[in-house]
């Protein structure tokens, strides 16, 4: 593709404009070359302005910034105001804008994303409309995976995975829409056909994430003026703000009673070896029962929003029905198949939001005790250890306070902080900083009806110690400990 027609919509100033052949687009130095235009990002941690130089070494000859840089004479120098704003201008057309081609679903919301975007894939997926999915736990369609890094990916990587999700014959993708994402620009010049909201709470507050709640709010409804039609959580307090910022038409769900779709009903269930939730649905009159194999109330909740989608593209009830039935999230409310007669639960609970959701969840199911093990990260954020100290003392039978990406921060510091508050609610606690130690003391201490939930790494299989991501698989731990148990 030649130089202008990737530039096409794009306010610039160039120093000496050659129409050049562009091959590809990169913002890491590293990935530079001959044909590949380098586009200059200012980031947390790193300015791409200090590495045009690199770049120009490895053979990129045209340059987006918004600085001067100091590169060869030989360069096109395309000086634009907002360099990750036109990092999504430039991918949209180098990769022929291909959410115009997909049915784009964005989720948006503190908690939720992730699950509600399973859920849409699996009865969009059986009910005969491939759909593709990008999030937290990576990006995948049919049997093809991407690797990812941020929930919502940059905005070069969002696009190419949608273009190779055209190719591969997706109709349609699910993709979870940070806040930080609708902030850095990653999604613009996205078309969403639908925009899903979750709910709001204090959330990605502190240094390199968002200045204060309002602001953050903020953010959320900017995927809103983005989208033809909005399926909105009405029981949120921040419903009515979503509303007023939607285009188009407005779909609601809840147990309000003027939800469009309304959760009537609702019980605890196991099937299929899981643990469950069937429901009652009332949509324009009529009662419809369901259920879905992912615990708690508020999967009940989440799977109205696929239903609501199902209908939107007109899935029949049988691929409503496989889907609920047979939706997985992994590290999301994951039970795993142990013989054994206690159960383990691991949950991407971070916060005490999420946690207290994820152990009045286990509560609610026959038990005898609930033990949550979790942590939190290093760095950041310390508020959070004094909520999930909190939540799992006044909540649990057993806290395991540990290690949880204490990064440059003394794991057993970041654990007595927690502890203070599991202690002011007067829980019983141990601190075992080791994560794989404390995933043996809990599955050795067992006892037949216990509940184990393994919190906050979800998904992840790294931890972050020392500024290094080394492998940490949460599942691997605990088979590992089963097998000492015998």
């Amino acid at each position: 593709m030649i130089l202008s027609e990737i530039l096409k919509g794009v306010e610039y100033k160039c120093n000496s404009f050659i129409d050049l052949e562009i091959n590809d687009i990169a913002y890491d130095s590293r990935k530079a070359g001959d044909g590949i235009i380098f586009v200059c990002l200012k980031g947390a941690f790193a300015d791409g302005h200090k590495y045009a130089a690199s770049a120009y070494e490895k053979g990129s000859r045209v340059f987006i910034c918004s600085d001067e840089i100091d590169v060869g004479d030989d360069s096109v120098i395309i000086t634009v105001e907002d360099t990750r704003a036109c990092l999504a201008e430039v991918s949209c057309n180098f990769f022929r804008h291909p959410s115009k081609e997909l049915a784009v679903i964005g989720i948006t919301g503190t908690k939720g994303k992730t699950t509600v975007a399973h859920i849409v894939k699996s009865v969009l997926d059986c009910g005969g409309m491939m759909t593709g999915i990008i999030g937290t736990v990576g990006a995948r369609f049919g049997d093809i995976v991407l690797p990812t890094v941020n929930t919502t990916p940059e905005s070069y990587e969002l696009q190419k995975m949608f273009r190779q999700m055209v190719d591969g014959g997706c109709k349609a993708v699910a993709i979870e829409v940070s806040s930080l994402g609708l902030k850095s620009h990653r999604t613009d010049g996205t078309e969403f056909t639908l925009g899903i909201f979750t709910n709001l709470y204090p959330d990605h507050i502190g240094t390199n994430e968002h200045e204060s709640f309002e602001e953050y709010a903020y953010w959320k409804t900017r995927l809103f003026p983005l989208c033809q039609t909005a399926i909105v959580n009405a029981d949120d307090p921040f419903a009515p703000v979503i509303i007023q910022n939607c285009k188009g038409e407005t779909i609601t769900y809840g147990e309000c009673e003027n939800a469009d779709y309304r959760l009537v009903s609702c019980e605890k269930i196991k099937f299929n070896n899981k643990l469950g939730m069937s429901f009652t649905c009332l949509h324009s009159g009529k009662e419809n029962k369901n259920r879905i194999s992912l615990p708690g109330d508020v999967n009940a909740s989440n799977a109205l929003v696929a239903l609501a989608v199902a209908d939107f593209f007109g899935i029949g009830q049988e691929g409503k029905t496989k889907g609920l039935e047979s939706v997985f999230v992994k590290g999301r409310g994951e039970m795993l198949s142990l013989d054994s007669d206690f159960t383990v639960i691991i949950d991407y609970a971070h916060n005490g939001v999420s946690l207290k959701s994820i152990i009045d969840t286990a509560k609610a199911y026959e038990h005898n005790r609930v033990i949550t093990l979790f942590g939190s990260v290093g760095g950041r954020t310390e508020c959070r250890r004094q909520e999930l100290g909190s939540v799992s003392g006044a909540l649990s039978d057993l806290s395991i306070i540990t290690s949880d990406d204490p990064n440059f921060e003394d794991p057993r510091n970041i654990c007595e902080e927690i502890a203070e508050s599991c202690k002011a609610q007067g829980g019983e606690y141990v601190i075992i900083p080791d994560r794989a130690e404390a995933i043996e003391y809990a599955i050795m201490n067992a006892q037949k009806g216990d509940i184990i939930i393994l919190a906050g790494k979800g998904h992840e299989e790294t931890m972050k110690i020392c500024g290094e991501n080394i492998p940490f698989v949460e599942k691997d731990e605990v088979f590992k400990a089963m097998a000492k148990r015998g």
